[in-house]
């Protein structure tokens, strides 16, 4: 049995349609993410499946149960990490934990031992004294997660938890995802950053209130439209800014010190690439095809949408 599952999920803020007939399920003991930019539904979506806030139309149940209609049995079973968890900046690690034991209605007879395991496998047993508010990013967003776990739920939801996080805290803070799901946790994750969809068993993409896609990573992958042509250069961003004038904003990506260009004509492309390149005085170290990432498929997608392409 799915422990989520929606159908035509759907919210109206005024004239608004933030969310528009989602329709999915998310199965027992995975990662689900909901991947999109800002304003595509995502934290919207979190607060209906949290029983925060009620659907203008459709169903949604975790559990088993309908978020609407038994929303305090829904937040019986989830733990909900919001984007601004409500951490006490003057409370200690330990006294934030207690905090939320007592909300959850932890037992004190099985408290300490649950906490003690939260710590160590989030590797915050060195720092129950400290004050939550001279915590790191990293340290609050592991801090938050254990606060969510505390009362063992079957579903965690995560609402952008690693969202302004550095690199190195954002893998730590996976590492524990995967550590849950191995303890039959199910975890529905959204995320702006295309790399951590990676991690997710599947996903779904979001524009604009609306699936465009939905499926395993791999999955996703086969929806791009078109073919990718890498191009390494020493001034990545000049390359990148003359070959957007060249095919235009939506077909040209900058990742680091490479630039990806969407098209549908490789040979034809990479000719007018090394030409404009050539022409602009910029060096070209290589020009060669890929295989697209998430964040190939998701720009090329959206471009497509736009062009009246796709759904």
């Amino acid at each position: 049995m799915d422990a989520i599952r929606t159908y035509k999920l759907t919210k109206l803020f005024g004239d608004n349609q933030a969310v528009s007939e989602l329709t999915f399920g998310v199965e027992a003991g995975e990662i689900f993410g909901l991947v999109g930019p800002d304003g595509a539904g995502k934290t919207t979506t979190m607060r209906m499946l949290a029983s925060i806030m009620d659907p203008s139309s459709g169903k949604a149940w975790v559990c088993g149960r309908d978020v609407a209609g038994e929303a305090e049995r829904v937040k019986e079973e989830i733990g909900y990490m919001s984007q601004l968890f409500g951490l006490y900046p003057d409370l200690s690690v330990m006294e934030n934990i207690d905090f939320y034991c007592d909300i959850y209605g932890v037992p004190s007879r099985h408290r300490r031992e649950r906490v003690d395991r939260l710590l160590e496998f989030s590797n915050l047993a060195d720092f129950k004294k400290r004050l939550a508010g001279n915590l790191s990013g990293g340290m609050k967003q592991k801090l938050g997660l254990v606060c969510a776990l505390v009362h063992t739920p079957k579903v965690l939801l995560l609402d952008e938890p690693t969202n302004g996080v550095d690199p190195v805290s954002r893998r730590d803070f996976w590492r524990i995802l995967y550590q849950l799901l191995r303890q039959k946790v199910t975890i529905v994750i959204s995320t702006a950053y295309l790399d951590e969809a990676e991690r997710c068993n599947r996903l779904a993409l979001l524009d604009k209130g609306r699936i465009i896609g939905l499926g395993t990573p791999d999955e996703i992958k086969r929806m791009m439209r078109g073919a990718i042509i890498e191009v390494r250069s020493g001034r990545p961003r000049e390359a990148a800014g003359v070959l957007r004038g060249l095919l235009g904003a939506d077909c040209v990506g900058l990742f680091g010190d490479r630039v990806h260009v969407v098209t549908r004509d490789g040979g034809a492309t990479h000719e007018k690439i090394q030409a404009a390149l050539a022409q602009a005085g910029l060096d070209v170290a290589a020009i060669r095809p890929v295989e697209p990432s998430l964040e190939d498929v998701f720009v090329s997608v959206i471009a497509g949408r736009r062009r009246g392409e796709g759904p």
